[in-house]
């Protein structure tokens, strides 16, 4: 390895290996960092918030619908050897489906269709002391029963395997990817009920992990394949996401803050102990050139459509309703909105850019959030990334090269309980600039997007301020923050009564 030791101790090097950190990587970047090579990365300039017109931004509740040329949409069933399905409505050349109809056709694409998550993150940041603290204004106060609950079962953990609520009765409910795999596992299920087993497994997992996950995850799935929730499900669908396939992201070191000047370095002092390294996945973006292999073979292997979504996302499960929109549109890619909340405020909104296309501008990193404020005061609904994509593979494949190249990398400071460093990213949801007509979805946040970015969000989202121990009216939320838990908490019960297939048993989720 070729490093020079003027700029990285022996001992550091021994730390970062110890941890994972990719060296040569991290020194790479770093080479480029300083050769001013990201300098022209600048802030996304947004000029505007694209319209829900029905077309290239469909709006996706319990009522929704799509309409489509007749000849249009039997040339592009025709190529899944389906037809339309009997609850669409033709009138005269145009034909008009239903969520009803929607589903009915999404369902007959499970078989050609993969669903994935990014797996790669750590539960350090989402249980953040600093970093939930930056809320809002007394919020933490409210939760923090909660969060001490939570907080030492994420310690060292990947965050998928962490609980994702907390049960009216005040415990520690299933994981993350427990819920996930079970949503899927439902559909597939259903797919086999209606059908009959599929040629190829209905619904494949997939998943990018990283060094500091892969591991500790093999072994979760080992313990998920007899799991009373997932084992029934994988014997009934023939789908096991227990075995998905998978690969993994290096991991970086952080680099030093701003603050410190040029020329940066490897930050060495995490939690104040020198020649102490923190490793971190370069952002998800990296996905486009990880798993570049497994959407190969998922196409080769004769799947049309691949989801992919953060794992921390209870909503993010396979939309037969999307899907059916996916083929019908003839669209090369679609990603999930909703209208931006008080506590989405670590993600990415959508934006229209001075030159007129569209983007999807994380905050801090391509966006201020005084810049988001904004356009807010300015009358704009700022439409926040679910971080939720569904990809055409026949149109992704042949531009996954490109689209890992020309993915800007972003170095944002960061100021957390492990100390004040920077850090190098690729965004996976810029894909979105990239793409010449990219389908939206506009979904509510309270049936697709209750995500977790930070443990605090899964408190709220539980209903738990009151049901882990802090009696109601002792500490206050904001009234716009407790609206939001209040709709967020309301989701989270919907999801796991619906697509998970759960019941409340003496103040317990379990299977319905």
């Amino acid at each position: 390895m070729n490093m020079d030791d003027t700029m990285v101790r022996e001992a550091l090097k021994a730390d970062m290996d110890a941890k994972g950190i990719d060296l040569d990587a991290t020194q790479s970047i770093l080479a480029d960092l300083n050769a001013g090579l990201y300098d022209g990365i600048t802030a996304v300039e947004a000029s505007g918030v694209p319209p829900v017109d029905g077309v290239s931004i469909v709006p996706a509740s319990a009522a929704m619908s799509y309409t489509v040329p007749v000849s249009v949409a039997r040339e592009r069933l025709a190529a899944f050897g389906l037809g339309l399905p009997p609850g669409a409505v033709v009138n005269g050349a145009i034909a008009t489906l239903d969520r009803a109809a929607l589903e009915d056709l999404g369902e007959r694409l499970y078989p050609v269709t993969a669903w994935g998550v990014l797996n790669g993150g750590s539960a350090t940041s989402y249980a953040d002391s600093k970093k939930n603290g930056s809320i809002g204004p007394g919020v933490f106060d409210a939760v923090q029963v909660g969060f001490n609950l939570l907080a030492p079962l994420c310690e060292g953990k990947p965050k998928g395997v962490t609980p994702a609520y907390v049960n009216p009765d005040g415990s520690p409910g299933e994981s993350f990817l427990i819920l996930k795999m079970r949503a899927a596992l439902l559909r597939a299920a259903r797919y086999a009920e209606r059908f009959g087993k599929p040629e190829r497994p209905a619904l494949p997992f997939f998943q990018m992990t990283s060094d500091g996950t892969d591991a500790q995850l093999t072994e979760a799935y080992a313990r998920y394949a007899s799991h009373p929730w997932i084992a029934p499900l994988i014997a009934l669908s023939g789908t096991d996401p227990t075995r998905p396939r998978s690969a993994r992201q290096p991991l970086l070191a952080a680099f030093t803050h701003s603050s410190e000047g040029k020329p940066r370095r490897i930050f060495d002092k995490a939690y104040g102990r020198n020649d102490s390294a923190i490793a971190l996945p370069g952002g998800h973006g990296q996905s486009f050139r990880v798993l570049a292999s497994i959407y190969r073979n998922l196409l080769a292997d004769g799947y049309r459509y691949a989801y992919i979504g953060n794992v921390d996302n209870v909503g993010y499960y396979p939309d037969p309703a999307e899907l059916a929109v996916m083929a019908l549109s003839g669209a090369e890619a679609a990603f999930e909105f909703s209208w931006r909340t008080p506590v989405d405020i670590k993600g990415g909104v959508l934006v229209t850019t001075t030159d007129g296309r569209r983007t999807v501008a994380d905050i801090g990193q391509a966006i201020s959030f005084d810049r988001v404020k904004a356009l807010e005061a300015a009358g704009e609904r700022v439409l926040f990334n679910c971080a939720t994509g569904l990809f055409d593979l026949t149109r992704l494949v042949p531009r996954l090269d490109d689209i890992a190249r020309r993915l800007p990398v972003r170095v944002s400071d960061q100021d957390k309980d492990s100390g004040r460093y920077s850090q190098a990213e690729q965004s996976t949801w810029e894909v979105v600039g990239l793409l010449d007509a990219p389908l939206g979805f506009a979904v509510e946040k309270g049936e697709r997007f209750i995500a977790a970015k930070l443990l605090a969000e899964t408190v709220l989202a539980s209903g738990a301020v009151v049901a882990s121990g802090v009696a109601a009216g002792t500490v206050a939320l904001p009234a716009d923050v407790a609206a939001t838990a209040a709709m967020m908490s309301q989701g989270l019960r919907a999801v796991l009564a619906g697509p998970c297939g759960l019941r409340l048993n003496n103040g317990v989720w379990v299977p319905a």
